[in-house]
């Protein structure tokens, strides 16, 4: 069987009202337990976000769905001219905060295209991986002729899950217990890294005629759950043996008593194992491809936080993967962390950026915490 050649013929992205500084973040996020956060400085201070987008109004009120980001960030890599969306064959859309559990997002996202034909779609889940899982599918599914034209796309809604609100009554319970209103770093962490935004990738078996394309020369990813135990999760909770325990499994009183519905992370296991295991993966990928670091032109880190950015560097340098900093394009201070999407963002920035020449190699690098899997990818601009 003879495979085609899959490009990146166009990105684009979706941020949801005006972007929020810093300083504004409890205004929209509100206060818990009407107290000011303990370790919000703290986090900003070494994630190195500036600015971020939540797809709600400073009351809480909700402004978009998740499916309706991602279809305005796939409206837009066909100049939102409606008949265009037409030629899609099939949409692949990761994220890990649908709108509900059912039915899938992607059909939800489907349904906000009407022009679109009946066609198929898929709904990796997933946590930052998820949008690199619908890279892939479609990509597949592109190189093996099964399609002629597909569209994958990365979006988040966390922000509305953020809010004090899901968090009061374990607050007010911990206030009547032991006098101490403030909930778990575990779940206040997070509160301060996520961001809300789509984007998407319009992929082809045949390259821009003019103009440039990203020829996708492969995706692979590495899962360690096999070896490490869950660190990030959600609808869920952590045993004594390590094991999750599933919000189906808490009567309706304890959801909301011990915000089970909320994100949480163990940071402690975070940092060992977030940096060390993705080097592994990263080394394993370039030697399957044989490709050497120092081939790549430009290097997208997804990183949750800009506190690893030099652990990586380091990481890479001891795994003779090296890549200098002159190379390394992230765009995490400008747009949050918005993870599945993420990946997209930057693809999407460098893109447009009018930076790129023919020949340029990109390496992509997508680490999801919630129990150490990693993809990556390499893109040859033509």
């Amino acid at each position: 069987m003879s495979f085609k050649e899959v490009f990146i013929n166009n990105t684009s992205n979706f941020f949801p009202n005006e972007p929020i500084a810093n300083d504004e973040m409890e205004a929209y996020l509100g206060l818990i337990n009407n107290k000011p956060s303990r370790s919000r400085a703290i986090v900003l201070r070494n994630n190195g976000i500036k600015r971020r987008f939540y797809a709600l109004t400073k009351d809480g009120t909700p402004t978009h769905t998740n499916a309706q980001m991602a279809s305005l960030a796939i409206r837009k890599l066909f100049d939102n001219k409606p008949e265009a969306l037409k030629t899609i064959d099939l949409i692949s859309c990761g994220t890990s905060s649908p709108d509900q559990m059912m039915p899938s997002h992607a059909v939800m996202v489907h349904g906000w295209l009407p022009e679109t034909n009946a066609i198929e779609v898929v709904s990796p889940s997933g946590v930052c991986c998820a949008g690199m899982h619908a890279f892939k599918y479609a990509f597949l599914a592109t190189k093996t002729g099964e399609v002629s034209q597909a569209v994958a796309t990365g979006s988040e809604r966390l922000a509305v899950s953020l809010r004090a609100n899901n968090f009061e009554d374990e607050a007010q319970k911990l206030q009547a217990l032991d006098g101490d209103p403030y909930i778990g770093f575990e779940k206040e962490f997070l509160r301060w890294m996520l961001s809300d935004g789509a984007a998407a990738f319009l992929i082809s078996d045949k390259k821009n005629e003019t103009g440039i394309s990203l020829k996708v020369e492969w995706l692979e990813g590495f899962s360690y759950a096999n070896e490490l135990p869950p660190c990030m999760y959600m609808a869920s909770d952590l045993e004594a043996d390590g094991t999750l325990k599933s919000y189906k499994d808490y009567t309706p009183e304890e959801l909301t008593e011990k915000s089970i519905l909320t994100i949480k992370q163990d940071v402690k296991l975070l940092s060992q194992n977030i940096i060390l295991y993705g080097g592994i993966g990263l080394k394993a990928a370039l030697e399957k491809h044989g490709i050497k670091s120092h081939e790549v032109d430009y290097f997208l880190p997804h990183m949750s936080s800009a506190f690893f950015k030099d652990k990586i560097y380091n990481q890479l340098l001891e795994n003779e993967t090296g890549i200098p900093y002159e190379k390394w394009f992230v765009n995490l201070s400008e747009v949050g962390n918005v993870g599945s999407a993420s990946v997209y963002f930057m693809v999407d920035e460098l893109f447009h950026s009018g930076k790129l020449k023919v020949g340029d190699k990109i390496l992509l690098l997508v680490p999801e915490s919630s129990r150490f899997s990693y993809m990556y990818g390499l893109l040859t601009v033509c």
